[in-house]
Parts: structure tokens; C-alpha cells; sequence
């Protein structure tokens, strides 16, 4: 990106917030990545930028909710200022388009990461499908920071400039439309008998949440912020749970659908005999699918006295699955007809 690139990406940002720097040279640096190393980057912006962005909401919450408890007030505030939240403000007015980088990593992480967010058709208040880049956290952290020096560290100048920018704000609403996880997680597990704690730690810079469940240890995530970090080990935990459960879930419909097929064949393999008619042919007649979710279609076909009886049964994962299917709608016909 060269000078004139640069200058058109300042008015582009200062059109998206309304606001002309009175020293460019500051969102010069906001728009700047660590990989380009032409220019010095946006680190040290985005280092008070964080901490002004907290202080602001902390603000924002306090007089906004006069009703809520710290507890709560914490959560308003870790929501607005987690990187999903921040991450996707930087998606919604296209904030990445106008930072200067020398990074492909970078390029694919953000576009991986814009394929999931169009996806998604309502605010995501405590994270999404995929964890969000941080680098887009960072761009918004250091565009806000820029104002707030630029406005000689007004706090209350700042949030007049940026509060339309980190709009929607998160608000009691949302967060009880979308139960806080760390909520879901004690009362899924207490539900079920189980006892959860969420340790606190810390690892070089950052802040480390461990999920215990009965004690032994089960998830972790970490994060610049405390909060964060217990919300993404909640998350992370409830993920692996609803993976577990689902797992569960699954292991019982193979067995019962197993158990269908089995009966099913048996019970038109007896019918044959006692009606003398030939044993069951079952066959493939049909793949369908990639490789790794490949379904087939299988027929039975056999003689009776009347003729060739032949069915085919639906797309199944399983060739045993779908045999069984076809044997059962050739016995739910033959009941029809008074056969059996």
C-alpha cells in the first residue's frame, strides 16, 4: 500500500466515523500491521486502546444499568469488549480493507473468518462458529485509540466518536436472548449431577481459564482479558459436551436402527419360508455422495406365487442400513395386502 493508498484509506475510516483527525499521522499507525515494517504499527495503540475501550464501557454500563450488580456489569462489559464482539464491528463496516500488512496469513485467516460471520443471521453475543482473528480485535482497539489521543485523551470525547462505530452494544437483553455460557455450563452439569469449577491462571501474557468437572480437569482457553478467557473455556467446554452428547445420541440410533434392519430381515427371511416363496435378494443399486459421506440404495427382490417381488429401500449411510429399509417396506406391504 503507497502514500496515496494510505491517504484514502484515512478518509475512508474518518468517513466511517464521522470524524476528521486533527494528526493523521495517528490512524496512519492504527492502520498499520506489525508485518509491515516500513511503518511503525499500531502495538502501542491498540495496548491503550484496550484499556480505553474497557474503561469506557465500564462507564457506559454503570449509567446506563443502574439496576445491575458488579457481577453482571462485568458481563455487560466483557461482552462488548471480547474479540467476537470487536472482531465483528471490524467485519461489519470492512475495517480490514484499509490496513496495510505484508502478510498471506493474515489475508486468509480474515477471509475464513468473513465466510462464517455472513453466515451468521443474529448478533453472536458470546462467540460464534470460529473464533475470530485477533488481529481484527486489534484494528478496532487501535482506531479507537487514535481518536482518544487525537482527542487528547477526553475519554467521554472519544466515546461520543466511537460508540456509533461498536454499535449494536450488547445490552441485558441480548445476553438473556443467548444465556451467558458460563451459566449454561454450571447448570447443564449440576443438572446432570455434575460439579464444575473454573480456575483462574496465568501463562506468560495471558490469562488462562481451566474448566474442572468432578474434579478432573477438562478444557482450557486462554485470553488478553480474565473475563474472556473463563467465557471461551465455557464455551469451549459446553462445545465438547454437546459433541459428547451428540456422540452418545448417535451410538444409540445406530444400535436401535441396527436392531430395525436385523428384525426386518429375519422377519421377511421367516415369511419366505413359510410361505415357500425364494430366499431375499438384496443388492446396491445406487452410491451417492463424496467419499467420506458416501449413502447407498439397496433392493431385495424375491419369487412368489404371484411373481417377481423386487423394493428398493432409501439412502442410508450403512449398506445393512438400507437393506433393512427395503425389507421393511416390503413387509409393511405385504401387511397391506394381508399376507402376514
Amino acid at each position: 500500500m503507497d502514500h496515496i493508498e494510505m491517504c484514502a484509506s484515512i478518509v475512508a475510516v474518518e468517513t466511517i466515523l464521522n470524524y476528521k483527525f486533527i494528526n493523521k499521522t495517528l490512524i496512519e499507525k492504527a492502520l498499520t500491521h506489525p508485518s509491515y515494517v516500513q511503518s511503525e504499527s499500531y502495538q502501542r495503540l491498540e495496548f491503550v486502546g484496550d484499556a480505553a475501550l474497557s474503561l469506557a464501557i465500564t462507564n457506559f454500563a454503570f449509567l446506563a444499568y443502574p439496576e445491575l450488580d458488579p457481577g453482571d456489569l462485568s458481563i455487560i462489559r466483557a461482552a462488548n469488549i471480547s474479540t467476537e464482539k470487536l472482531a465483528r464491528v471490524a467485519v461489519r463496516h470492512q475495517l480490514y480493507n484499509y490496513v496495510r500488512h505484508n502478510s498471506t496469513a493474515l489475508t486468509d485467516k480474515v477471509r475464513e473468518f468473513l465466510q462464517v460471520v455472513q453466515k451468521e443471521d443474529w448478533i453472536v453475543v458470546h462467540g460464534g462458529a470460529m473464533k475470530a482473528p485477533k488481529v481484527l480485535a486489534d484494528i478496532v482497539e487501535s482506531i479507537i485509540a487514535a481518536v482518544y489521543v487525537d482527542q487528547k485523551f477526553d475519554l467521554q470525547a472519544m466515546w461520543e466518536v466511537v460508540r456509533g462505530l461498536l454499535e449494536p452494544l450488547i445490552t441485558p437483553d441480548m445476553l438473556q436472548q443467548q444465556p451467558q455460557p458460563i451459566s449454561m455450563l454450571f447448570e447443564m452439569c449440576q443438572k446432570d449431577g455434575h460439579q464444575v469449577v473454573i480456575k483462574p491462571g496465568r501463562k506468560d501474557d495471558k490469562n488462562i481459564a481451566s474448566v474442572y468437572i468432578d474434579g478432573d480437569f477438562y478444557v482450557s482457553a486462554s485470553s488478553d482479558q480474565k473475563e474472556n478467557a473463563k467465557l471461551q473455556a465455557a464455551n469451549a467446554a459446553l462445545e465438547k459436551l454437546a459433541h459428547h452428547n451428540a456422540k452418545m445420541d448417535i451410538c444409540a440410533d445406530v444400535n436401535e436402527n441396527s436392531q430395525v434392519e436385523v428384525d426386518a430381515k429375519k422377519k421377511l427371511h421367516e415369511v419366505c419360508v413359510k410361505k415357500k416363496w425364494s430366499k431375499p435378494i438384496y443388492s446396491i443399486v445406487k452410491e451417492v455422495g463424496p467419499d467420506h459421506a458416501r449413502k447407498f440404495v439397496c433392493s431385495v427382490s424375491f419369487e412368489t406365487a404371484d411373481g417377481l417381488k423386487y423394493v428398493e429401500g432409501v439412502e442410508k449411510l450403512r449398506v445393512k442400513e438400507s437393506e433393512g429399509s427395503a425389507a421393511s417396506l416390503v413387509l409393511q406391504d405385504l401387511r397391506k395386502k394381508n399376507f402376514i
